[in-house]
């Protein structure tokens, strides 16, 4: 215990640049916004600011928000719905955070993102740079997945999962999501009231996501499975992430004062970096390409490019450059790279050496359909869906 208490001493104290996730369930109450528990943790995000911490959050509400405005019954289950329960609600979400820091004249910018923007290459460059010139200022952005014009193939599904790839676009020291549980416990507390809190985590596996519940509280779209699989992807870029109680009083001071609230997950090293980090995080690459068990074992135990002999199969539409899962003859993912060709083009060179792409295809841009500098396994990640 002794130990856990200064890992955690020792996380907090080094964090500089933080993001906050805010869950529905902790931002929204029986008649819509719950505009104390937002001034709340303005005023605790501002005093972290005024001791120089730089802050990003990650705000769900838009679609509860705007359910309760319209006097809706229930969430809305329809794409159309919740986009329209996003147009009313985002607005008096945003003026909801912009009232609640205008008193510590603090500005705020308002960022909507879809998985599009991240997907690719230069919007992915674009969005961090926008960040970093909005914290360089002083300005605390507030992020939300833009829900008014999401479709289901482009969704995030949860602002879990967006809170990690925003840590690792910006190289955040720590990610707190505060939702309405008090962390990770053994069992579902709900079914076992003996279920115990567990306090620090050092890696995510089998047993550990079975721990996870994977139903969703009523307002909310994400349980405390997507947060586990979000702690995954924060623990690959080297970013501990703590799921904590967010209705707490002052729990983010307090967490930042030592107290062991809630789980901390806590990396052992930095998985990727640059180029290959955006590729571990790609919330949906654009096709797939199953591959042979010779193929597989060049990539996972020599380090290998992938060529066209060891391609058995090509699935969806994409262009050169576009990001691609390679999957094995099961279709278990085995990682995630860049194309060097289109896949019209795959589709006619696969199960061929290289020294016949040329014949095939009429030029060759490389003998690697994928290389290996362009390639990043996910089996320290968890799943990329």
């Amino acid at each position: 215990m002794l130990q856990d208490s200064v890992e955690r001493k020792t996380i907090f104290d080094r964090c500089r640049r933080l993001i906050i996730k805010v869950g529905s369930a902790v931002l929204t109450g029986p008649r819509g916004l719950n505009l104390v528990m937002i001034h709340r943790l303005s005023d605790q995000i501002s005093e972290l600011k005024e001791e120089g911490l730089e802050i990003v959050i990650v705000t769900s509400g838009a679609v509860a928000s705007g359910v309760r405005k319209v006097g809706l019954t229930e969430r809305p289950r329809t794409i159309p719905q919740k986009q329209a329960a996003a147009a009313v609600g985002q607005g008096f979400l945003m003026e909801a955070w912009e009232g609640a820091f205008n008193k510590y004249e603090l500005l705020v910018a308002q960022i909507l993102l879809t998985t599009e923007d991240l997907a690719h290459r230069h919007r992915y460059l674009n969005a961090r740079n926008t960040l970093e010139t909005l914290l360089d200022w002083g300005i605390l952005p507030i992020i939300n997945e833009n829900d008014t014009v999401v479709v289901e193939e482009i969704k995030f599904g949860d602002n879990d999962r967006l809170s990690a790839m925003i840590a690792g676009l910006i190289g955040a020291d720590l990610v707190i999501n505060l939702t309405d549980t008090e962390g990770l416990y053994e069992c579902d507390p709900r079914v076992d009231a003996s279920a115990s809190l567990i306090p620090i985590v050092h890696g995510v596996d089998a047993k550990l996501l079975a721990c996870a519940g994977s139903a969703p509280g009523s307002v909310g779209t994400g349980g405390m499975l997507t947060k586990i699989n979000a702690a995954k992807k924060c623990l690959a870029s080297g970013i501990p992430m703590i799921i904590a109680p967010g209705k707490e009083r002052d729990v983010i001071l307090r967490l930042f004062n030592g107290e062991m609230l809630g789980t901390l997950f806590v990396p052992q090293k930095r998985i990727y970096q640059g180029k290959k980090l955006w590729l571990a995080n790609l919330p949906k690459p654009a096709g797939d390409i199953i591959l042979d068990k010779g193929a597989v074992r060049a990539l996972k135990e020599h380090g290998k490019s992938l060529l066209p002999i060891g391609i058995a199969k090509v699935r969806g539409s994409f262009g050169v450059g576009a990001p691609v899962r390679c999957l094995d003859e099961a279709e278990d993912i085995v990682g995630i790279g860049l194309s060097n060709y289109k896949s019209t083009e795959i589709e006619l060179i696969k199960g061929h050496h290289t020294e016949d792409i040329e014949n095939i295809i009429g030029y060759k841009h490389s003998d690697e359909v994928i290389h290996r500098n362009n390639f990043v396994l996910t089996g320290n990640i968890g799943e990329m869906e």
